[in-house]
């Protein structure tokens, strides 16, 4: 479990092949303070960019750790799939403070950055949702977007997808990888833990799978 709260910034700086097809999944490095590491060590989880991944082999002098992750997981999720910046957040103690919300580390669908722009000191982060998502999404209720917990602001359904917007402040800029995104880039999105459960009782008989972009 995690809270949407990051506790780092940290690059893939190489990927390697598992295989020879699209079948096979990858290897990432990734690089990130060697204090980070400290406590950390083989088989810890880690999520990268929201999604719950497990530490294969580490080299905390260098600040380094790979994760081994599979060719469905890379279809389910965007940006891990090549060098780029991702948000890190370690596995929630028991007596930690939950900061954020409650988080499973698993990727429910991908969205689309239609609008990201400062407004005052802050920035604007509009996304558009996957509408099989749009039913969990709500006013003011919480949504994690690249392993990031955050509040919606506004909600408006669309014909083929949930526009989402979301008031980033300078911390948050400051202290993710989000200060990256830019419009058209895909996001990975994790609803709201309670709801999934709520929707799961009020539709019993029903099979639910991933949302897509």
């Amino acid at each position: 479990m995690f809270t949407g709260i990051i506790t780092a910034v940290g690059r893939i700086s190489a990927i390697q092949d598992l295989g020879d097809s699209a079948a096979h999944g990858k290897r990432l490095t990734l690089d990130v303070n060697a204090d980070y590491l400290a406590d950390v060590g083989l088989g810890d989880s880690i999520a990268l960019n929201g999604a719950c991944m497990t530490v294969t082999t580490l080299d905390t002098a260098n600040g380094q750790f790979t994760i081994d992750i599979s060719a469905e997981s890379l279809n389910k999720t965007c940006g891990l799939d090549r060098l780029n910046t991702v948000n890190l957040e370690k596995a929630l103690r028991a007596n930690d403070r939950l900061g954020g919300h409650l988080v499973s580390g698993h990727v429910d669908g991908q969205g689309r950055v239609r609008q990201f722009e400062p407004v005052g000191e802050s920035w604007l982060l509009a996304i558009e949702a996957p509408q099989a998502l749009a039913k969990f999404i709500a006013y003011k209720g919480s949504v994690t977007v690249n392993g990031v917990s955050l509040t919606v602001n506004q909600v408006r359904d669309e014909a083929q997808a949930c526009l989402l917007s979301i008031n980033l402040i300078p911390h948050t800029i400051e202290n993710t990888a989000l200060g990256t995104l830019k419009a058209g880039d895909g996001v990975n999105l994790e609803i709201d833990l309670i709801a999934r459960y709520v929707e799961r009782m009020l539709s019993p008989g029903t099979t639910t799978e991933a949302a897509q972009d």
